[in-house]
């Protein structure tokens, strides 16, 4: 049901894409419209490439320039009239016609759940990656939980969530649009749910395929940090992870490109700041993930 009545509760899905994965952009579509239950608009968000063939009642939104993966799903949200709108990977695909159904489910009966983070699985190994489980300690991937964060291309999230702490930080074009996102929902008082049963099946991808891995990782985490969190708490996890950034990074150049981030982080604007309560970081620290890893 809706958040105001007794109507069906409606999902809408946004793909974002660099137009060079048609045939799993069809791939993924199929798998959406395939969902059991009531049909799922579809949203296709062409980030600064030409438009993609997709059928007649894909919406498309063509963007003139890249602005980013954050800005990129923000333009599918604009057009989506859903109760709740999922966000999925364009190289990615729904195994299971029952998801969409699960996800009805899940938001009607909890009127708090504001975000549920997929399952991800290797579709030829059905393994999940330590980095896509979000919790400090992964254990079983198979195994459900309360979460402080999500998986931004593996997600729904309820629409009131977004009217009511705002969209992704679009200038952060990549990484950490959605822990900035979740703390604010935490802290608005909504709770975020990794649900193994929800599954999207992807190949599995090291991130630092990406040339500006280094960069925005640290940029964005500084930002991340200026935005969100109490002065104390902030210089605390920024510690940390320069501590856990210099052991794990095995590359003179990622670590230069690391440096240049954190730099920048510290030295440009980053928006709007509106620290998360107390009681919010007293919150994820007992959900087992304290803002400080």
């Amino acid at each position: 049901m809706t958040d105001a009545d007794d109507t069906p509760f409606r999902l809408a899905c946004v793909f974002l894409t660099m137009g060079d994965r048609p045939e799993g952009l069809e791939r993924a579509i199929h798998s959406v419209r395939d969902q059991v239950g009531d049909p799922i608009e579809v949203i296709v968000v062409a980030n600064g490439v030409p438009s993609p063939e997709v059928p007649n009642d894909v919406k498309v939104v063509a963007l003139p320039t890249n602005v980013g993966i954050p800005g990129g799903r923000n333009a599918g949200l604009e057009v989506a009239n859903a109760d709740a709108i999922l966000f999925l990977d364009d190289d990615g695909f729904l195994p299971y016609p029952t998801t969409a159904q699960r996800l009805r489910d899940l938001f009607d009966d909890d009127p708090r759940l504001g975000i549920v983070s997929f399952r991800i699985a290797d579709p030829e190994s059905g393994a999940t990656q330590r980095r896509h489980v979000p919790r400090v300690r992964v254990g079983d991937p198979h195994e459900s939980s309360e979460v402080t964060t999500f998986l931004g291309g593996a997600a729904a999230i309820r629409r009131s969530v977004l009217d009511e702490v705002g969209e992704f930080p679009a200038a952060f074009f990549y990484a950490h649009e959605e822990t900035d996102l979740a703390w604010r929902a935490l802290d608005a008082g909504w709770r975020i749910v990794y649900d193994a049963s929800c599954v999207l099946c992807h190949p599995a991808t090291s991130p630092t395929r990406h040339s500006t891995y280094f960069r925005l990782n640290a940029r964005n985490r500084v930002w991340l940090a200026k935005r969100n969190l109490p002065l104390p708490v902030a210089v605390a996890y920024l510690a940390t992870w320069v501590v856990l950034t210099i052991a794990r990074t095995r590359t003179l150049s990622g670590l230069s490109a690391w440096s240049s981030g954190l730099l920048e982080g510290v030295r440009t604007p980053c928006g709007r700041r509106k620290p998360i309560a107390w009681r919010t970081v007293w919150r994820m620290t007992r959900l087992g993930r304290p803002p400080l890893v």
